[in-house]
């Protein structure tokens, strides 16, 4: 296992940015400290060299200018969106950024936590070797309570399981919800509408014309939505157009509507993947564990004209996104997994991104 560190470029107000590269010598990640972003996944070709599975830039400029896809990075104090740009605790009403519709707040609002350096350092650990990224996200910042201690870690180890991990720590009650915002096309090219997807879930979260959750629970059953049993994307996307942008629950929310908390073995045990997905034309496959109750399925439905990857030209349903995370507007919704950190507690909620090929 090797991981080099370089640098990968100066932002205007001096800033260096650095590029790290993790190899476990069959594959490979890379990530840097802007935004924690993860900059490419590589996997082995039939032609003997390897296929970058992630759509993004190739420069730091590139994600720099970025307009607000947040290509593999992070996503953060809260992911997704918060009805109303405002929340309560205690009877307190915090106001956040109308960043969605002039209306709702979106990955945290205007402040974003993928357009700033982290603290960086090459770590090993028990999941493999990788970085850890660290800040501090000072009270009132997006709007949100609390100086929040925020550590983000991204391994790789030898069964090619790609982890990231993210924990925070607060001195006042404050919503933390964390995700990566990875998009994924196993093929390395074209669209995702031939991938397979199987998801161990009985419901998504309904939502209303601003994608603000409703607090009902919609089952998938013999509907479009349904991937319990694998099924290309493609199969039944004209029925949800332009394409599915869809929390579901994953296999640790009951059908009897019940979050059950998950153990580390959650990452172990045989039938705890929360979702797969399969390339048929390359034979790779994307196994995704997690702790959290949500995970985000987007088709890359606004990604139409964005240059990319030296020069490429994406088009919508050129990549597929399995977001986990809390449930979206969490904070209002209180017969939703809590998703409120009060002082003492740590936030640790884990993504396991598994590849074979």
């Amino acid at each position: 296992m090797k991981v080099t560190k370089t640098y990968y470029g100066t932002l205007s107000n001096g800033e260096k940015a650095n590029l790290y590269t993790v190899d476990n010598g069959k594959m490979s990640f890379c990530v840097t400290d802007f935004g924690c972003t993860l900059t490419g996944i590589f996997l082995p070709a039939k032609s003997g060299k390897k296929d970058d599975i992630l759509l993004g830039y190739s420069t730091l400029d590139g994600f720099v200018r970025c307009p607000g896809l947040s290509f593999g990075s992070i996503v953060g104090r809260f992911a997704n969106r918060i009805g109303g740009a405002a929340f309560s605790i205690d009877g307190k009403v915090y106001l956040l950024d109308k960043n969605d519709n002039g209306i709702n707040t979106l990955h945290g609002g205007f402040t974003r936590y993928d357009h700033m350096i982290w603290k960086s350092r090459i770590v090993s650990t028990k999941n493999g070797k990788g970085v850890e990224f660290k800040r501090t996200s000072p009270d009132g910042e997006q709007g949100f309570p609390g100086n929040a201690e925020i550590t983000v870690t991204y391994t790789l180890n030898d069964k090619n399981d790609l982890r990231l991990e993210y924990k925070v720590s607060s001195d006042k009650a404050t919503p933390v919800n964390f995700t990566n915002h990875a998009y994924f096309n196993l093929h390395g090219s074209g669209t995702v509408l031939n991938h397979t997807l199987q998801m161990n879930s009985e419901y998504t979260l309904d939502v209303d014309e601003k994608l603000i959750p409703t607090g009902k629970l919609n089952p998938v059953k013999g509907t479009a939505f349904d991937f319990n049993t694998a099924k290309t994307l493609g199969k039944d996307i004209e029925e949800v157009m332009p394409g599915y942008d869809n929390c579901y629950t994953t296999c640790w929310y009951s059908k009897d509507s019940e979050w059950v908390e998950p153990t580390e073995e959650c990452f172990t045990a045989p039938g705890a993947e929360c979702a797969v997905l399969t390339d048929p034309e390359t034979s790779r496959t994307m196994k995704v564990y997690t702790n959290q109750p949500g995970i985000q399925l987007y088709s890359a439905n606004w990604i139409e004209g964005v240059q990319g990857k030296l020069g490429t030209v994406y088009k919508r349903h050129g990549a597929v996104c399995l977001e986990t995370q809390a449930f979206p507007d969490a904070p209002n919704k209180i017969h939703f997994p809590n998703s409120i950190l009060n002082p003492g507690e740590v936030y640790d909620a884990i993504t396991v991104y598994s590849f074979t090929f």
